[in-house]
């Protein structure tokens, strides 16, 4: 089969087709003949900065929708030719994929593949952030950061739907924001300047929520963004600062609390929670709640170009790979 992989940490050119063995599923596992795989920020720090790479040669790949090949021992409620997603732990951008059975879930009647491969890492994260970690409540002001990616398109419509009274986006450049306030954002800032945009358009007050996957200096001047008794929810660090840490003294004096989040980390630790958030955040898709639009696309064999897309940090919504030509 086909798969994409790198051997070596550099720049998109490092990622290489090769013909490779198929996999067989162990127990508890499932192969899936993939059709689609998404593409995600995290792919490109894994081949840039080893990211999460134990070992080389890598494959990249975190989410992939397609059909069951087979099935290993012990797995139930699930069977070859059923079309599902899978939230993977790299080997996604291939042909054939191993997956953790409890990782796999059916894919909803009404909703179609490509589609399908939008959700495994973004929808989850969204709804955490929105509701199981941010506990957004009616009326509430929300600000995001990275408010045109994938998760950012779904944060704003999931805060809309959720009752925000006001959501606030951050953006890079003049085309994200207009991309942002398309989905869901009532207003979008600038990186270098949001936290004192933040407390003119609120009166001084600040933001109930701040969603940061940022980290670094970023995070401590959205702690500076947010109302008393605000929150603040980090779920990434694409600045590559040291870890971020808040003390007594970021928080004790106006109440304020942070917490953190990470899908891949939840799947690791506590895989029923992962099932039972995914199946939330599906129904939103279902139901019409979120619309997660596919930007831009690249056969398996371009899987380079689609890393200089997202690396050049002017992609927007979500980016596919696609797996059969």
């Amino acid at each position: 089969m086909r798969a994409v992989e790198f051997q070596e940490h550099g720049g998109p050119e490092v990622l290489r087709i090769v013909q490779t063995a198929t996999p067989e599923p162990g127990p508890g596992q499932v192969t899936i003949e993939a059709v689609w795989a998404g593409v995600n920020f995290a792919d490109v720090k894994a081949r840039a900065e080893g990211y999460r790479v134990a070992s080389l040669p890598y494959r990249p790949g975190l989410e992939v929708s397609g059909r069951i090949r087979a099935v290993g021992k012990g797995v139930e409620g699930l069977r070859a030719g059923q079309e599902v997603a899978a939230l993977v732990d790299g080997g996604g951008y291939a042909e054939v994929v191993l997956a953790e059975a409890a990782r796999v879930f059916l894919v909803p009647d009404g909703l179609d593949l490509r589609t399908a491969a939008t959700l495994p890492t973004v929808l989850p994260t969204a709804h955490a952030l929105v509701h199981e970690v941010g506990r957004l409540r009616a009326g509430e002001s929300v600000l995001v950061h990275g408010a045109a990616g994938g998760i950012g398109t779904a944060v704003g419509q999931l805060a809309r739907a959720a009752g925000a009274g006001v959501v606030y986006g951050v953006a890079s450049s003049e085309a994200k924001a207009d991309y942002a306030l398309k989905h869901g954002y009532d207003e979008v800032f600038r990186p270098d300047t949001f936290e004192t945009d933040v407390r003119r358009a609120s009166g001084g007050r600040g933001v109930d929520l701040v969603l940061d996957p940022v980290g670094g200096d970023t995070l401590h001047r959205g702690l500076e963004a947010l109302a008393v008794f605000g929150r603040l929810v980090s779920f990434g660090n694409a600045g590559g600062a040291e870890p971020w840490r808040a003390g007594q003294g970021e928080l004790y004096a106006q109440g304020r609390s942070v917490g953190g989040f990470s899908v891949l980390a939840l799947a690791q630790s506590a895989p029923d929670a992962l099932r039972a958030l995914t199946e939330r955040a599906v129904r939103a898709v279902c139901d019409g709640t979120v619309v997660l639009p596919v930007t831009a696309e690249f056969p398996l064999s371009a899987a380079a170009d689609a890393h200089q897309h997202i690396g050049g940090r002017t992609s927007m919504g979500k980016l596919l790979l696609r797996i059969t030509d």
